[in-house]
């Protein structure tokens, strides 16, 4: 995904996922709009997000440690910004 592409927020989020994570695939899509009127809309976006990463990191870690290392890498953003990113973690391989 081309950060030219993306807002502020999915920007910062593939920053800090590349920084901690390494992936050797990732692709984080904006699925807002589609979340208009309901719970954690937020009309300036950004608030719902799909992410598929791949990472050598996840080797050997269950679903829960994968989502985890994703969490702590978004930090705050998972706090005070986002308020769905529904995840597909996988290690190189994997599928």
């Amino acid at each position: 995904m081309s950060a030219a592409k993306t807002g502020p927020v999915a920007t910062e989020m593939l920053r800090r996922l590349n920084l901690a994570l390494y992936p050797t695939v990732i692709e984080l899509i904006d699925n807002s709009e589609q979340h208009r009127g309901h719970g954690g809309y937020n009309p300036a976006g950004e608030s719902h997000f799909t992410l598929s990463i791949e990472s050598s990191a996840f080797a050997g870690k269950n679903r829960v440690e994968r989502q985890r290392m994703i969490y702590s890498a978004l930090g705050d953003l998972m706090r005070e910004r986002v308020h769905a990113l529904s995840i597909r973690a996988t290690a190189p391989g994997e599928g």
